[in-house]
């Protein structure tokens, strides 16, 4: 969780509700508000110029997005989508910077969350730069899982469909899908009920 959600009702947050693909935020969009995920799950994307999908990120429950964009200036560079139902509260910019001024605690955990934001950005920039397909999407398991305390073999479940990790690392589904099963015959990954364990 990124801020206590009492304290964001303290602070004048209110609660908004999302359908499937129902947009938080587009891109080129002034913003406007922190926004939280109390429920459900969004996804930052952008589509390029033949309106192929990139997904820059999927956020679930406790985490926040586009709250780097508010600290600059500038418009979105991506969209916020709901991938599922959704529960989001939402704070406005002014009462946001309030409640960071009102405490330094929160601004350094603030700064922490944002500074796990930039590590991920650079693993997959580094991770996307190689040619290898299985490469990506080690890559992508183990930043995922280096969240998890248990690090054996097969005990993290990738929480993505084959659709989206695709769509992370920049591959086309179908080599991520044919990449996966290699991975599972070099006893990299276990599948199971399509789940795949990492």
């Amino acid at each position: 969780m990124v801020i206590d959600e009492n304290i964001l009702y303290s602070a004048g947050a209110e609660i908004r509700h999302y359908k499937p693909s129902e947009y938080l935020f587009n891109e080129g969009e002034t913003p406007m508000y922190y926004y939280q995920i109390t429920q459900g799950e969004v996804k930052l994307n952008n589509y390029n110029d033949e309106g192929k999908e990139f997904i820059q990120n999927i956020l679930s429950e406790g985490h926040s997005c586009g709250e780097a964009i508010l600290f600059i200036n500038k418009p979105y560079p991506v969209n916020a989508q709901a991938l599922t139902k959704c529960v989001i509260l939402r704070l406005h910019k002014s009462a946001f910077f309030n409640l960071l001024n009102s405490s330094a605690e929160l601004c350094m955990e603030i700064s922490g969350f944002l500074s796990q934001r930039l590590y991920y950005k650079f693993v997959m920039m580094q991770n996307i730069s190689s040619q290898s397909p299985m490469v990506r999407l080690k890559g992508l398991m183990d930043y995922l899982k280096s969240f998890h305390e248990d690090e054996r073999p097969y005990s993290f479940m990738v929480p993505f469909t084959r659709q989206q990790m695709a769509s992370l690392t920049g591959l086309r589904v179908e080599t991520a899908i044919r990449t996966i099963k290699d991975m599972e015959k070099n006893k990299i990954v276990q599948i199971r009920d399509r789940k795949i364990l990492y």
